[in-house]
């Protein structure tokens, strides 16, 4: 099959003329409209060759254009939460001709980056941030004198139900600092929305009632050309007034003093640039809400909208189809998620305590699968971690046992929660950390690299990390039996190594590992699916005659110090791999016993270093830090060389 890309076909003649914001504002109005029709199609050409975030940045086409039409970036300051959506903003502000190195391995950043861009005003990775950064850079600039700035916060794809949001926006109102929060209204995550707020949204964006008197009575003050703060201010309560009475509800952003306008059409590029230069005139705190599509100008994207958020590879853009893979025929192991998905399921069936929690992620950690399943029984809370785990001791406080899966990187937002309301109160949560380790192209606000140390100082806290899927089913299993407490399982984005994973159930020792292979004078340690690649290194140094020893094991906390005796009794120097940040993490804690108990031992260990790691695919990343197999077996050799000196 042939990808269609069109990048080398199509032509952008506005675009190409577009090499920062400066560029867009020297255009006439009118040709605005053929701007975001290039815009959309550049994106649209450029995810179909390379596979990125799609539907979001397709829904604010017409927004991106009229913001840097109407503000004056850099100076003004923009920030885009969720960052995903951010596409046609880097498009437009000089990144056109390298985007397509967008996610690739020292290319563009997928999301809002300050030191790739002046126009990048805040770093947007997860979501929730941008109402709290703007009311921060609004202070700063009252307070240096700056005050014709505008700062303004694109907030979507449901990042308003988080508390984070809610916080910074009751500051916000308190403050009455000049800001500009859009509501980017499009009812989706990555999956629907969910939650009070969303059908509160959606009640005032489809009161057709509301919506038309409200057009009649602002027609009617037009033709008599009222003007002046008092007029403004009479205008404001009929208009609040208008709302109460016909949406039979009252305005939450007005409630907290903070004035709302909208909902208008999103994809209406003349009406946004005229509301967005009214607002530029009217001080103080603001919300504009605006009703998009996600995946706009795309079909299948706009039917799909979770299946499009993120395509999972090239596609042809007239048909949709997906490239061909090679040997797709073949059966191939199933992912880590789809594991959980069908091992939570086959779990609940024999427990019926068993219930699933996810904070706005049912498809990408596959609890979508319960939910299809056992839809009494699988919770999606909206992106709001903190409010998942809390939710989630409040079930095991009750008497039910909660699985609580949150991607790896998402998990130190709730840490507070982990502490205080589930391990104080050593409650039965297990929390199933998807996306543990380095996940690659979505880069330094998604690696999930910090979770081992920062749990392994929880008390009570069991924190394990499974080789491989059977591993993941039995943790699973053993996590949900009598008498457990809080207990976290980590694993990585990607595939397993095992064909056949569907095996019975066998319970693991808690705080146990395992002797895979013995060896003379080194020892491999390991944790989490490093350990598949580490023992393959240790088969093929011991064709060449080097018999190094490995174990998994299973538990950073707590320690298999029966293992850890017999290791350090019989090696003379060991080798530690973890794919998580070294400080602190599984080796540190090797180091800590070998201290303890008055060992005296070389070890090397080898995980993610303590600084930033950027975008790239996984396979670019583990080379860089040292944690692909060629870095494994030269740190063995060097330690082997070492010895013998």
């Amino acid at each position: 099959m042939r990808i269609l890309t069109g990048m080398e076909e199509a032509g952008y003649p506005l675009l190409e003329q577009i090499n920062s914001p400066f560029d867009l504002r020297k255009l006439p109005e009118e040709k605005l409209l053929q701007v975001c029709k290039e815009l959309r199609e550049f994106i649209i050409d450029a995810v179909s060759c390379n596979p990125a975030h799609f539907g979001a940045s397709l829904g604010v086409v017409e927004l991106t254009v009229a913001l840097h039409y109407v503000l004056n970036t850099p100076d003004d300051k923009l920030i885009w939460d969720v960052g995903h959506q951010a596409y046609g903003h880097k498009i437009l502000t000089g990144r056109r001709t390298s985007f397509h190195t967008n996610r690739k391995y020292k290319g563009i950043s997928g999301f809002p980056n300050i030191t790739e861009s002046v126009y990048d005003a805040f770093g947007v990775g997860h979501s929730s941030t941008s109402i709290s950064a703007a009311l921060g850079m609004a202070t700063s600039f009252k307070q240096q004198g700056l005050t014709n700035r505008q700062v303004v916060a694109v907030i979507g794809d449901g990042s308003m139900t988080a508390g984070l949001a809610f916080e910074g926006l009751n500051n916000l109102a308190s403050m009455q600092a000049n800001v500009l929060v859009i509501l980017n209204d499009n009812n989706m995550a990555i999956d629907p929305n969910v939650g009070g707020f969303s059908e509160y949204l959606v009640d005032i964006a489809t009161s057709h009632t509301y919506n038309k008197v409200r057009r009649e009575i602002f027609k009617g003050l037009g033709k008599l050309k009222l003007a002046g703060p008092r007029s403004k201010e009479m205008i404001v309560k009929i208009n609040n007034s208008i709302k109460n009475l016909l949406t039979r509800q009252t305005n939450i952003f007005e409630g907290l003093n903070v004035r709302y306008f909208g909902p208008v059409d999103g994809h209406d590029i003349a009406h946004l640039t005229s509301v967005l230069k009214d607002l530029k005139d009217i001080p103080g705190p603001k919300v504009l809400h605006v009703i998009t599509k996600k995946g706009k100008g795309f079909k299948l994207a706009e039917e799909n909208q979770t299946a499009w958020h993120a395509p999972r590879g090239r596609f042809d853009k007239v048909t949709g189809l997906f490239e061909e893979e090679v040997g797709s025929d073949k059966v191939k192991p199933l992912k880590f998620q789809e594991i959980f998905g069908h091992t939570i399921v086959e779990l609940a069936r024999q427990n019926e305590k068993i219930v699933g929690i996810t904070p706005a992620m049912p498809s990408g950690c596959s609890l979508n699968i319960m939910m299809q399943a056992m839809p009494d029984r699988a919770f999606d809370v909206g992106i709001a971690e903190q409010h998942a785990v809390t939710f989630s001791a409040g079930l095991a406080i009750s008497g039910m046992v909660p699985f609580c899966n949150i991607y790896s990187s998402f998990m130190q937002r709730a840490y507070d929660q982990v502490v205080h309301d589930v391990a104080i109160q050593n409650l039965n949560v297990v929390f199933c950390l998807d996306r543990g380790g380095l996940v690659g192209a979505d880069g330094a606000t998604h690696h999930g690299v910090y979770d081992l140390s920062f749990l392994r100082s929880v008390p009570n806290l069991v924190v394990s990390s499974p080789m491989d899927e059977i591993e993941l089913r039995n943790l699973m299993y053993t996590a949900q039996l009598p008498d457990q407490g809080p207990f976290s399982i980590r694993y990585p984005r990607g595939v397993g190594s095992h064909e056949i994973w569907q095996r019975p159930f066998e319970q693991i020792q808690v705080g146990k590992g395992r002797c895979l292979r013995k060896g003379e004078e080194i020892a491999v340690l390991t944790i989490g699916p490093l350990g598949v690649k580490a023992g393959r290194v240790c088969e093929a140094l011991a064709s060449n005659g080097l018999q190094v020893g490995h174990y998994d094991m299973r538990f950073v906390k707590p320690l298999d110090t029966d293992l850890l005796h017999e290791v350090f009794s019989d090696y003379k120097a060991i080798v530690t791999i973890e794919d998580g940040t070294i400080v602190g993490g599984m080796g540190t804690a090797v180091i800590e016993f070998m201290a303890d108990h008055g060992y005296h031992c070389p070890v090397k260990r080898l995980g993610v270093p303590d600084r930033i790691i950027e975008h790239g695919s996984q396979m670019e990343l583990f080379k860089e830090v040292g944690l692909d197999m060629e870095s494994m077996k030269q740190a063995i050799l060097e330690m082997k060389a070492a010895l013998g000196s």
